[in-house]
């Protein structure tokens, strides 16, 4: 019992430690950079700063999460989940650099990423027994869904880091030798678009024994005859759309019902233009009521029970309905952004957009700090008819103070370590 409070006391004071100093944003021109003169021994060290600063900023906020949804069994989980994950990452801290200890720390990485591979479902379903255990005023729905994009956030932010180091040097890139981790410099987002769409037709068919087409058409501004490509990582912009696809393909299925013999096809069109890239998927699904427009991105609205496994009537195309809300947050990582515009009656538009420049595409960060800490404690101010910003989430995501401290050597580009 005295070791455990002591190794508690431990990571609290450890906490409080890397707390302070802000996460530093990269962007996908460093990651890359990086990624072409791969340094194992940078990487170590830069990760093993900056992963701890990742982890306690989050980790801190969980903390001001109201006490009703801290004390629900699947928060507990995913609260000693991090615990554990920061513990193993402050084992390397003081570590001598050499061989053992490099292989040491890759495969602690990838022991800390299989742990929390079901952190989004278990988060949700901690959401899901406080709705069933407790009534959820308005101010407490607005801090869990301030918190959920911010958690949700860092996850993506701190598995894009392990998974940049274990490809890198864990020596498996899946058969893609051009890419440099996970990062394709030469992403073809029309082929992303169709293996997207041909994984959520395939759960369409399985349910409602027909799906809608795929029209897919492209306009490059700035080289009209070359095809589109970007610097990016295939695997983000896949999650995107194939969650808009899996919505799109139910819209239509249902809206049209099982006697239509010609579904109206979905049509993609991607979009070269000087600052961004746009994939816009649009479908004649009967589009959504302007009224449930801003809930489409609400974990409290969308929140659903996950269909049983075993249940064969459930539609496959649905889950605990956090898809959006993530899939924005994807988007949104690398200073892009997914929108919604829908003609209720007829149909929905989709539209991600990615910076079509490495050196702009930077992460964006939640950092910890009074700012977020006086989010949860304040109820959120009634907009008036002349700012209708529902999005206020992230215009907090990354207020940082100028003054806090930023660790040394925190930057890949300047961390000096002889290779």
């Amino acid at each position: 019992m005295r070791t455990s409070r002591c190794m508690l006391a431990n990571v609290t004071k450890m906490l409080d430690f890397y707390s302070q100093f802000n996460p530093s944003p990269l962007s996908i021109k460093q990651f890359i950079d990086f990624g072409l003169s791969a340094c194992e021994r940078k990487s170590f060290v830069f990760l093993r700063k900056e992963l701890p600063v990742r982890l306690s900023n989050i980790m801190k906020e969980i903390h001001l999460l109201p006490d009703n949804l801290l004390r629900m069994p699947s928060v507990c989980l995913v609260n000693d989940w991090y615990i554990r994950s920061f513990q193993e990452i402050l084992e390397f801290e003081q570590a001598d650099i050499n061989d053992k200890m490099l292989t040491k720390f890759c495969q602690a990485l990838v022991k800390i990423r299989n742990r929390h591979t079901d952190v989004v479902q278990t988060m949700a379903q901690g959401v899901l027994e406080l709705k069933e255990s407790h009534e959820v005023d308005q101010a407490t729905e607005n801090s869990i869904q301030y918190f959920l994009d911010r958690f949700y956030m860092s996850r993506i932010s701190i598995r894009m880091l392990i998974n940049q180091h274990t490809l890198l040097f864990g020596g498996n890139l899946n058969g893609h030798s051009r890419h440099i981790g996970c990062i394709d410099p030469q992403c073809d987002p029309i082929g992303v678009v169709q293996d997207a769409y041909e994984n959520a037709r395939f759960l369409c068919d399985q349910y409602y024994l027909a799906s809608p087409e795929l029209v897919v058409k492209s306009h490059n501004e700035l080289e009209p005859n070359s095809p589109i490509r970007i610097v990016y990582v295939p695997s983000h912009l896949y999650h995107m759309l194939f969650e808009l696809f899996k919505n799109s393909m139910r819209a239509v299925m249902e809206y049209h019902g099982s006697s239509c013999e010609n579904y109206p096809p979905l049509e993609v069109t991607v979009v070269r233009g000087k600052e961004d890239i746009c994939v816009k998927v649009s479908d004649r699904g009967g589009g959504i009521p302007r009224s449930h427009m801003d809930q489409l991105f609400n974990y409290m609205y969308s929140t659903a029970p996950e269909p049983p496994k075993t249940d064969a009537h459930t539609v496959p195309l649905a889950g605990y309905g956090y898809g959006l809300p993530i899939s924005r947050l994807y988007a949104r990582y690398f200073h892009g952004d997914l929108i919604l515009l829908s003609c209720e009656g007829y149909g929905t538009d989709a539209i991600i957009y990615m910076k079509a420049l490495s050196n702009e595409a930077n992460e964006l960060l939640p950092i910890f700090n009074k700012t977020s800490t006086k989010f949860y404690r304040t109820s959120i101010p009634t907009g008036d008819w002349s700012n209708q910003n529902s999005s206020m989430g992230v215009r907090h995501l990354t207020m940082g103070n100028p003054r806090r401290p930023v660790l040394p050597s925190s930057s890949l580009s300047e961390e000096h370590v002889r290779c």
